[in-house]
């Protein structure tokens, strides 16, 4: 993985277009790739820069990275098992898209054969508003493919393989159709050892050669406060199980947050509401505002607000990346539906008070805006 801010590892500002972070990507790949590059570390320094482009490359995680910061990002994309382990997890992520145009540097189109790395998993799931604003940690059921026991993954039960004798040990097999336009060259995985290029010396019983098992394992997670629907978490090697001595992908867990009855979440903000009276609106109060963790603060509602203002107090919304969030109080002003004898006669006489008599509007029209009419 790497190890510092992957703005640093490209060597590229924060504010760097996606074309900046592609041409940095490409210069320094072709630098250090393994087949070029022979100092030691070069091959670390590799996977390094693929795993900062990997993240760079993609607005959507970029913006989370961005958002939540390098060590909380790469945090989220820790976890464990519970029970008994299976396999071998904790490989660099990588994302190797647009290595033809890398490949091309050194003279080839095709890439090399050998052990293919496992594929990734997407897992949706649904948290609340609370989890969502907090963090929290959650045991997920997971059902993938895990190295065999057995063979260790080979798919040999003497855990020793050969030299695919159908393609020579390439993994691909070379098929030539004529037509009109000349002659065409296809390259397809070998059908004899899947592409692998190598084959059990003797196939293991319990995977039958696959060198794979299906398993259902509960993996511990911590979600980070902050996250949003649409954000996901990267689980560095829970996805499926790779070839023999290649590594295992990764497991992606989106997020889902659920509506809340009581917050509305605006980035980084929670808004809630309140409603008081007229006459409370005139008078000015205290009232009761319950945060989104259960605690209770009062706050002052000042004489003479005006229907739909938002009263901030600050540092109670969502906690991430240092400097919290906002808690938006938006207060209602709610119009009796009935009065008793007693309020109607107060409120004509305010209305008398402000010289419309009981020609409607008094008190509402202060704070609903005055009734057009002739004077």
């Amino acid at each position: 993985m790497a190890t510092g801010d992957y703005y640093d590892t490209l060597g590229v500002p924060r504010t760097a277009d996606e074309k900046e972070i592609q041409k940095a990507y490409r210069n320094l790949a072709r630098k250090y790739h393994p087949d070029v590059c022979k100092d030691p570390g070069a091959e670390e320094k590799f996977k390094s820069i693929n795993e900062a482009y990997s993240v760079l490359s993609d607005a959507q995680k970029r913006a989370q990275y961005d958002n939540m910061g390098h060590e909380t990002y790469t945090n989220a994309s820790k976890g464990s098992y519970t029970g008994a382990s299976g396999f071998g997890g904790g490989g660099f992520s990588s994302d190797f898209s647009g290595f033809g145009d890398i490949f091309d540097f050194f003279g080839g189109g095709q890439r090399r054969s050998g052990p293919r790395s496992g594929d990734d998993v997407l897992m949706r799931m649904q948290i609340s508003l609370e989890e969502a604003v907090a963090g929290t940690d959650k045991e997920i059921d997971v059902l993938h493919s895990e190295a065999c026991p057995t063979c260790a993954g080979s798919g040999s039960e003497t855990k020793k393989t050969n030299v695919c004798p159908r393609c020579g040990g390439s993994g691909q097999m070379r098929q030539t159709t004529q037509s009109v336009f000349g002659q065409f060259v296809r390259m397809t995985p070998c059908t004899m050892c899947g592409g692998r290029g190598k084959i059990p010396e003797k196939q293991c019983r319990s995977c039958h050669g696959s060198g794979h098992t299906r398993v259902k394992r509960k993996i511990s997670i911590h979600i980070p406060a902050g996250v949003d629907s649409g954000m996901r978490l990267r689980m560095e090697g829970y996805g499926e199980a790779g070839d023999y001595g290649a590594p295992n992908g990764d497991l992606y867990i989106e997020m889902y947050v659920l509506p809340n009855k009581r917050f509305e979440r605006m980035g980084d903000n929670l808004e809630t509401t309140v409603e008081i009276t007229p006459a409370l609106a005139v008078l000015g109060t205290t009232v009761d505002v319950e945060t989104i963790d259960k605690r209770h603060i009062e706050v002052k509602i000042p004489s003479g607000i005006q229907y739909n203002t938002a009263l901030r107090i600050a540092g109670e919304g969502v906690k991430r990346r240092g400097k919290p969030g906002d808690l938006l109080v938006r207060v209602k002003i709610v119009t009796p539906k009935g009065v008793s004898g007693e309020q109607k006669e107060l409120y004509e006489k305010i209305a008398e008070l402000e010289g419309h008599g009981n020609k409607g509007g008094g008190i509402f029209s202060g704070l609903m805006g005055k009734k057009k009419g002739k004077k």
